[in-house]
């Protein structure tokens, strides 16, 4: 039986990760500052951890017998637009402090695989009809915030920390990720989450405000897809950054009408001032398309799913 960390294993993606790993037969330590919000964790032991301390990151790598056979950071101080963009001091020192102990922690302990999750906001602002980037143009570097910035510093620390003590490094790019619980409310949500929150929120013939004019154009990739490419890669013997995310383009406009029709309800929209991001990224996918992977849950289907749970929510809030 594998052994394997999950850092950050309390957050929506990290949680996922674990009942993925689980069902693979892995016996699992997940560590994160708080548990699962939203259902019970199936990890097989759970320490509640604050890894910006370096001694932290040691309790959490060493376990009896031999080191982990498998480590997942995912750990993060992160949330949607709203946070990050108001949110950058936070961001940049907790996540560095994480990244680079973490990092650093499982080299020094001789772990034979390490896993970061880093993000495409690594990548510049984009025009809609640009042709697609690979993860090579991600340098010269210019995100658009400074969540980018920190990821691609942390890619690099990884790699390099692979490179000096022979562990194998493998670093994913997560494109927008969704699904069932998941933050929905509070100011860390993302858009789809909050969209979502919004429509079931909203009685017929009500207005919902969205920030921006609608024209961003997003790609959002189920959770459980997400969690598929993670484990191929893991897995293979690609050693560079890759990127996981759909070819199914949406303006936010056509995510919010997504997002309504499924809810069977008339409301109108109001297009408002706020923090949106880049106008657009398209990036490649050949590599993680190498590697037997291919999204399973179509944009339509998986808000379907999220909409359901998150409309649960707001009716239970409201009956408490």
């Amino acid at each position: 039986m594998k052994k394997t960390l999950v850092c950050g294993a309390g957050g929506f993606i990290g949680s996922h990760l674990v009942k993925r790993l689980k069902k693979e037969g892995y016996w699992i330590r997940g560590v994160d500052l708080k548990k699962p919000e939203f259902s019970e964790t199936v990890a097989d032991e759970f320490i509640l951890l604050d890894l910006r301390n370096a001694e932290n990151c040691k309790i959490a790598l060493e376990i009896e017998g031999n080191a982990f056979d498998e480590v997942y950071q995912l750990a993060a101080d992160m949330g949607g637009m709203g946070f990050i963009s108001l949110a950058e001091c936070e961001v940049l020192r907790n996540n560095a402090l994480i990244n680079i102990h973490m990092a650093h922690t499982a080299a020094e302990l001789g772990i034979p695989r390490f896993f970061f999750s880093s993000s495409v906001c690594v990548y510049r602002d984009m025009q809609p009809d640009e042709e697609e980037l690979t993860e090579e143009d991600a340098i010269p570097a210019c995100p658009d915030n400074e969540y980018g910035w920190e990821k691609l510093y942390a890619e690099r620390v990884a790699i390099a920390y692979g490179r000096h003590y022979e562990m194998n490094v493998r670093v994913a790019r997560f494109e927008n990720c969704y699904g069932p619980l998941g933050t929905w409310q509070g100011g860390r949500e993302k858009a789809p989450a909050a969209i979502c929150r919004k429509v079931a929120a909203a009685k017929d013939g009500d207005t919902i405000e969205v920030w921006g004019d609608g024209s961003a154009v997003r790609n959002f990739t189920y959770v459980d897809d997400l969690i598929d490419g993670v484990f191929r890669l893991i897995h293979s013997d690609f050693e560079e950054p890759i990127n996981i995310g759909t070819s199914e383009y949406v303006t936010v406009d056509e995510l919010v009408d997504t997002v309504i029709e499924i809810s069977g309800k008339k409301l109108d929209k109001k297009y408002v001032e706020g923090p949106v991001g880049v106008q657009s990224r398209n990036f490649s996918k050949k590599r993680i398309l190498s590697l037997g992977w291919k999204p399973k849950v179509s944009l339509k289907e998986g808000i379907d799913r999220t909409y359901s749970w998150i409309n649960e929510q707001v009716m239970a809030s409201r009956m408490s």
